[in-house]
């Protein structure tokens, strides 16, 4: 476990260096001017609800006066989430004077947004890039923070000829989901190193456990995924990443959402508030004890180990929290990128649209 983390953060950390144009090839110099420092950046900028870099602020205000319940819809089992799942134990939402109840969906991210959206749970955490294209059709939910970034990678196989983006002009990429938020990055990315995601390479769906066959046959140049699928890849020394979205600007950008009703941003503003900053707080924590947080995940967890969870925490950045504007921002490059790889209709302003599913609870 441990060999395929560090040599994937030690990929992440090559920035412009030459082992990294090597193994990346075409990627412009603007996506990876901030890359040489990407993991330990996101250490070191941990960012709190009002995005202050360098510590934490006092939050107490926030506390409820009163106990409030409410249901969160999260994928129990995705490792990502493992930081929520945990949160309980860490008495992180009894801080606030929140009563949690976890719905557990193991199910795509967009079938949490329509929970939410029906009423079924009251706010819940998916990936932006699933959720965007969902949102754009008008369903009552409101995003407040990103969470983290990280959880996207593109996998070959060693020793293949597919050593950039650029080289897999032409080729196939297997993805699990063409709605996947795997495949709309890593189509965003190959759009930036001028190849059309849609004319000019082919995605082919697999089940999961089929992928890594479709790539050793080579019916297919590379693996789109996302943990801990992508890691336990790695992890059996045949293949090697070819990209993510831990590097380049990408890695200051959140991957993971959270979304709550609009019903309670309109009659319970202060518990959305006290909801999301606890959920940083979780991500903030896991950030720093990503060990801690791997062997309590146990509680919850099946076909995972403390430390592969804390391996995988680890590659991700989890320090990494956005709301007000930076979080606007964030989400309207998502958009523009989206409209680029024609996900998001070409008749949506960004950054109107950005700030419309925006709540800021905390103003």
């Amino acid at each position: 476990m441990r060999s395929s983390v560090l040599s994937r953060r030690r990929f992440l950390t090559l920035g412009s260096g030459v082992a990294a144009t090597s193994l990346l090839g075409g990627f412009s110099a603007p996506l990876w001017a901030d890359s040489a420092g990407a993991m330990p950046g996101m250490a070191d900028r941990i960012q709190t609800a009002d995005n202050t870099p360098g510590g934490q602020t006092d939050t107490s205000s926030l506390r409820l006066a009163e106990p409030f319940k409410l249901k969160l819809a999260i994928n129990q089992s995705a490792i990502c989430i493992a930081p929520v799942t945990v949160a309980q134990q860490q008495n992180l939402f009894s801080k606030y004077n929140l009563d949690v109840e976890f719905v557990n969906f193991g199910n795509s991210t967009d079938v949490l947004l329509q929970a939410i959206a029906t009423g079924k749970a009251d706010a819940g955490i998916g990936m932006a890039l699933r959720w965007l294209k969902a949102l754009e059709q008008g369903f009552d939910v409101k995003l407040t923070a990103g969470t983290h970034g990280g959880c996207l990678s593109l996998i070959t196989a060693n020793h293949s000829p597919y050593t950039s983006l650029a080289s897999l002009k032409g080729k196939a990429i297997g993805v699990t989901d063409m709605a996947g938020p795997d495949k709309n990055f890593f189509a965003i990315l190959l759009n930036n190193h001028g190849i059309d995601p849609i004319t000019e390479v082919e995605w082919k769906v697999y089940p999961a456990d089929l992928m890594s066959q479709a790539l050793d046959k080579g019916e297919i140049a590379a693996i789109s995924g996302s943990e801990p699928f992508s890691t336990r890849l790695l992890d059996t020394g045949k293949y090697h990443l070819l990209a993510s979205n831990m590097s380049g600007e990408y890695a200051h950008l959140s991957c993971c959402v959270i979304g709550v009703s609009g019903a309670l941003v309109r009659k319970h503003k202060q518990a959305a508030a006290a909801l999301t900053q606890a959920l940083l707080d979780a991500h903030s924590f896991a950030a720093t004890n990503p060990q801690k947080v791997g062997t309590e995940f146990m509680a919850h967890a099946l076909n995972t180990t403390p430390q592969e969870v804390s391996a995988i925490l680890m590659s991700q950045a989890h320090s990494h929290h956005a709301v007000g504007q930076a979080f606007v921002n964030e989400m309207t490059q998502y958009v523009t990128d989206l409209q680029r790889v024609q996900v998001i209709s070409a008749s949506v302003n960004p950054h109107q649209f950005a700030e419309s599913i925006y709540a800021n609870v905390f103003a």
